[in-house]
C-alpha cells in the first residue's frame, strides 16, 4: 500500500464548500478507481485555509496510472481546482514503523 499526501492551499472562507466538494469528489470519482483504498482530510489548525489530503492506493501505479493518466482524474481536479490558492503539492510514501 502506499500513501498520497497532498497539500492544497484553498481560498479563505471557502472550507466547508471544499470539503463538500472532496466528499462528494470521491464518492463520485477516486472510490471507483483501481487500487483506491481509503482517504481522509484533515485541515490545519494553525492555518484553516491548508488541508492535506490522503488517499491510500494499492500501488503507485494505482495512482500515478490508473487513475492519474485515466478520464477520471480531470473529473476529479473539476470538483475541487477553483477552491486551489495554488497547485497542490504531492508525496508518496510507504509505512515503515507504526503502532
Amino acid at each position: 500500500m502506499i500513501h498520497e499526501l497532498t497539500r492544497i492551499h484553498i481560498q479563505p472562507g471557502k472550507q466547508k464548500e471544499f470539503e463538500a466538494a472532496v466528499a462528494k469528489g470521491v464518492d463520485e470519482v477516486i472510490r471507483h478507481s483501481t487500487g483506491f483504498i481509503a482517504y481522509k482530510l484533515n485541515q490545519s489548525l494553525q492555518n484553516p485555509e491548508l488541508y492535506q489530503l490522503h488517499i491510500s492506493w494499492e500501488t503507485y501505479d494505482n495512482h500515478m496510472i490508473d487513475f492519474r493518466e485515466s478520464p477520471a482524474f480531470p473529473k476529479w481536479r473539476a470538483y475541487v481546482s477553483e477552491y486551489f490558492v495554488d497547485a497542490p503539492s504531492t508525496e508518496h510514501y510507504v509505512t515503515v514503523l507504526g503502532a
